[in-house]
C-alpha cells in the first residue's frame, strides 16, 4: 500500500466507524451542506436514485464501516447505494466504476481514488452519461484548477489541521509553562499526504503562539512502539523537553508512554488528526491538551448531500468541499 493510502486509511480510522454510528442514527432526518448546486433541470428524472460508493478498499474496518454509513444514510434518504472493492487496485477500481456507469444503473458516484492522476477517463465517462460524482482530493491533483461540470472534490485540509494543532500547542505552553517550553515535534513521513503544508502551518502556528518555545528535536512517529523508543531516545539528548505535538495518534499515546517510563512529566501534548477513543480517554484525563479531530460523520453527509444536489443538474460546476474539523479539549 502507498504511503498516501496508509496515511488516508490511518486519517480514517479514527472516526469513521464512529461516523457509521452517528449517520445511522440520524437516518430520520436530511440537511444540505451551506453550498448549493445548480437548480434542478429535467435531465435529472431520467437519473436513477443509485448510488456507487467506491473506496480504496474495504480491508480497513474503517472503510468498511464507513461504507456501511454511507449505505445507512443513503436508504434513509430514499437511495440505493452500491459498494465497490477494488481492493487498493486503481485498476480493478477503473473497471468497476467504469462498468456501473456505462451501464446506466449509477446516478452518481462517490469515489475514494488509489491513483487519482490515472482516472481522468472515469471522469469524461461519468460527464458524458451526466453521473455526477465526488472525488477525493483537491482540483489540481485531478489535473484540473477547480471544480468542473459534474464533479465535486473533498478533501483533508492539511494546512488549517496542522495550523490547529501548533495553536493549540502554543495556548498549552503559554497557560502551563509560561509561554516557554523545549518541543518535540513528531513530524509527518516523507512522502504522506499533505506533509509540507502540515509540518510548516504547525511550526509557524506554534512560533506565533508561544513565541518563546524551541523545537529542540524532530522524529516521524507513525509505529507506536518505535516512537515510543524514539522518543525515549530524544529525551535523554534533551532532558529539558516538556511539550509534544504530532498528527495522529500513535505519536502522542507513545510519548505518554515514553515520558512514564522515564519518570518525567509532560505537561504539554497535542493530537493532530487523531482522535480514536484512547486519545479522547487522555484528553478527557487532563494528559493530551487538545486532539484536533477530523470530522468524518459531518464530511459523509455533506458529501452524500452534495451529489444528491449535484443530480439536479449535471452540468453544473461542483463544489469543492474540505473534510470539518473540531479542536476537542477536556472542557469542550
Amino acid at each position: 500500500m502507498s504511503t498516501f493510502r496508509r496515511r488516508h486509511a490511518r486519517a480514517l480510522s479514527g472516526t469513521a466507524l464512529a461516523a457509521t454510528t452517528l449517520l445511522l442514527a440520524a437516518c430520520g432526518s436530511s440537511s444540505s451542506p451551506s453550498n448549493t448546486a445548480a437548480a434542478s433541470s429535467p435531465a435529472a428524472s431520467t437519473l436513477p436514485k443509485t448510488m456507487v460508493f467506491s473506496p480504496l478498499s474495504l480491508a480497513p474496518a474503517a472503510l468498511k464501516g464507513l461504507a456501511e454509513g454511507v449505505k445507512g444514510y443513503g436508504a434513509s434518504q430514499g437511495w440505493e447505494v452500491i459498494v465497490q472493492d477494488p481492493n487498493f487496485d486503481p485498476n480493478k477500481q477503473t473497471q468497476q466504476l467504469n462498468e456501473v456507469i456505462s451501464s446506466g444503473r449509477a446516478g452518481a458516484a462517490w469515489v475514494i481514488a488509489n491513483a487519482p492522476g490515472a482516472m481522468g477517463s472515469i471522469l469524461t465517462t461519468a460527464q458524458g452519461k451526466g453521473v455526477p460524482m465526488l472525488v477525493n482530493g483537491k482540483p489540481e491533483e485531478w489535473g484540473f484548477t477547480g471544480p468542473q461540470a459534474g464533479v465535486s472534490f473533498d478533501y483533508i485540509d492539511y494546512a488549517l489541521a496542522g495550523t490547529n494543532m501548533g495553536d493549540q500547542l502554543g495556548k498549552c505552553i503559554t497557560a502551563k509553562l509560561g509561554g516557554n517550553a523545549q518541543v518535540l515535534f513528531g513530524e509527518a513521513a516523507v512522502g504522506s499526504a499533505g506533509k509540507k503544508e502540515y509540518d510548516e502551518s504547525a511550526l509557524a502556528a506554534l512560533a506565533k503562539a508561544a513565541p518563546n518555545a524551541k523545537v529542540v528535536a524532530k522524529l516521524v512517529t507513525q509505529d507506536r512502539a518505535k516512537a515510543q523508543t524514539d522518543i525515549g531516545n530524544a529525551l535523554q539528548g534533551n532532558p529539558g523537553i516538556q511539550a509534544f505535538m504530532s498528527s495522529g495518534d500513535e505519536g502522542p499515546l507513545a510519548a505518554l508512554g515514553a515520558f512514564a517510563a522515564a519518570g518525567k512529566d509532560l505537561p504539554c501534548v497535542v493530537a493532530g488528526t487523531a482522535g480514536n477513543d484512547e486519545t479522547l480517554k487522555q484528553v478527557k484525563a487532563g494528559k493530551i491538551y487538545a486532539v484536533v479531530a477530523l470530522q468524518f460523520a459531518d464530511d459523509m453527509k455533506q458529501s452524500f448531500d452534495t451529489l444528491v444536489k449535484m443530480q439536479a443538474d449535471p452540468t453544473a460546476k461542483g463544489l469543492v468541499l474540505t473534510v470539518p474539523q473540531k479542536i476537542i479539549t477536556a472542557s469542550s
